[in-house]
């Protein structure tokens, strides 16, 4: 049966009129908003051999197993691996010829009483693309904004839907499955913020383009990876962790980039705020700097053509980073205090940010805040709001040979009251040690000498990463000398 456009309504009857299609729903909080679709749209019998709901912790322990938090992606997986084997026990041998299985599964904590604050719940659906067939499988995170006990039920419901009635007629576009999840629904009521495929159906799936496609398909606002490409749900990492977060394009890392985050990595060691404590590296890509990049190729390129994010550039990013060893984190973040914000969901321990000297004009440009009520100073209370300090990495002047810095750094009249009270009260401080080699060398420069074949852009690049260039011919590398590499 193909896929018809439709809402949540239209899509529970489509599924229940598919006699293939079979299998057991079990919920966990919010109470049964998922399987309830499918029995007040008609012809449930035809799709539900089982729902259940092991509310009790106990009840559930003895069904699924211990675990540690009974909202998890833990206890998700128990759910779906019992209710699947004891579906595949009961009816396989009766109906497996003609029915394509499923398991749906959800464990959901919703505002109530008790909870005051945003709900968040696991999802997964484990099905058949064709009888008797290997299962694949998919599983979200999603956080639900709605204020009310009620509306997050129903919110959860629809998702549900939507997730159930992707995996079985959109599993051949992973995109448009993604597009999907959030239909009748919007990011004013809910996020989704992780989403992990497997199994035979999406054996060609790349999960680090996946976390790139909720952002950009704006069901979230950040997503993470770490560096071998597993994807995470961001509490999982991020929880009550003292955080070094390097913001930047990343194409390619350099010399100067290494050593900034290198530097600052040793110099947050020494706080003490952090008590001993490893912080949580991360390495965050904008999607601003995504978009920047594939609108700039397309206007080289093909300037008729439509512009979209450019996943081979995208993916050379990611394979280079991950030489490294750090958790990535793609947004659609332009501005620093979003981040902070951000990370203030998960966390309140030490936040560092290392920046170059030259971020320090644009973050003191108010410009950039006129959105904003109480502008910049609004900007500095959201960014700086909890233990939050910038580490400022230094750059040369080429011209002058003059060094700018966090000490060195003059801000226009106006603002030097207020960067003297950042600086005096170390919420900027200046990187202590920095390598001399390379200062006057820009990122974008770095690019523009890999492109324009000039060899001595290894040296300005960490040499794995120069190798891992030549090798997978990265960031238009040989692109020169017409495919002779340089």
């Amino acid at each position: 049966m193909n896929s018809q456009a439709g809402g949540t309504h239209q899509k529970a009857i489509q599924v229940n009129l598919d006699r293939e299609v079979f299998g057991t729903f079990a919920e966990i909080g919010a109470g049964q908003e998922v399987v309830r679709w499918f029995f007040q749209v008609g012809g449930a019998s035809g799709t539900i051999a089982k729902t259940m709901s092991a509310y009790d912790m106990e009840v559930s322990d003895a069904i699924y197993g211990a675990c540690k938090r009974y909202v998890s992606r833990e206890r998700l997986q128990g759910m779906l691996d019992y209710e699947w084997m004891r579906l595949m026990q009961r009816l396989d041998k009766s109906r497996g010829e003609r029915t394509k299985f499923f398991v749906f599964a959800d464990t959901v904590a919703a505002r109530s009483f008790s909870r005051q604050e945003p709900g968040e719940g696991w999802l997964g659906i484990r099905f058949q693309t064709a009888p008797r067939a290997e299962p694949s499988e998919i599983i979200i995170h999603a956080r639900l904004w709605d204020d009310d006990n009620v509306r997050q039920q129903e919110a959860l419901g629809v998702l549900g839907v939507n997730l159930i009635h992707a995996a079985f007629y959109r599993h051949q576009e992973p995109l448009a499955l993604i597009g999907s999840l959030l239909d009748d629904l919007g990011r004013a009521r809910m996020e989704v913020d992780m989403i992990k495929f497997s199994g035979p159906s999406f054996a060609g799936v790349d999960h680090r383009l996946m976390s790139l496609q909720l952002v950009d398909q704006r069901l979230t606002n950040a997503a993470l990876f770490t560096a071998r490409g597993d994807v995470v749900e961001p509490a999982e990492v991020l929880h009550k962790r003292a955080v070094l977060i390097e913001r930047g394009t990343f194409r390619p890392m350099t010399n100067v980039m290494l050593d900034m985050l290198e530097r600052s990595e040793a110099q947050m060691r020494h706080e003490p705020l952090l008590e001993g404590e490893e912080p949580l590296v991360l390495l965050e890509m904008t999607l601003r700097h995504l978009d920047e990049t594939s609108r700039a190729q397309q206007d080289t390129e093909d300037p008729g053509g439509k512009p979209g994010l450019d996943h081979t550039d995208f993916l050379a990013r990611a394979d280079t980073l991950s030489m490294f060893g750090k958790t990535v984190m793609i947004s659609n973040y332009a501005r620093f205090h979003n981040v902070s914000d951000y990370l203030r969901r998960y966390t309140q321990k030490l936040i560092v940010m290392p920046v170059g000297a030259p971020i320090l004009g644009e973050l003191f440009a108010e410009k950039h805040y006129t959105d904003l009520e109480g502008g910049i100073l609004e900007a500095c209370g959201r960014l700086f709001h909890g233990p939050v300090k910038l580490y400022v990495y230094p750059r040369r002047n080429l011209t002058t040979g003059e060094f700018l810095g966090a000490d060195t750094f003059r801000p226009r009249e106006g603002m030097r009251h207020l960067y003297a009270h950042l600086r005096e009260n170390r919420f900027i401080e200046p990187i202590a040690e920095y390598r001399f080699a390379d200062l006057d060398v820009l990122p974008k420069d770095v690019l523009q000498i890999i492109q324009d074949g000039d060899p001595i852009w290894q040296t300005l690049v960490p040499p794995a990463v120069a190798e891992r260039i030549k090798r997978d011919r990265l960031f238009g590398f040989g692109r020169a000398t017409n495919g002779t590499p340089t």
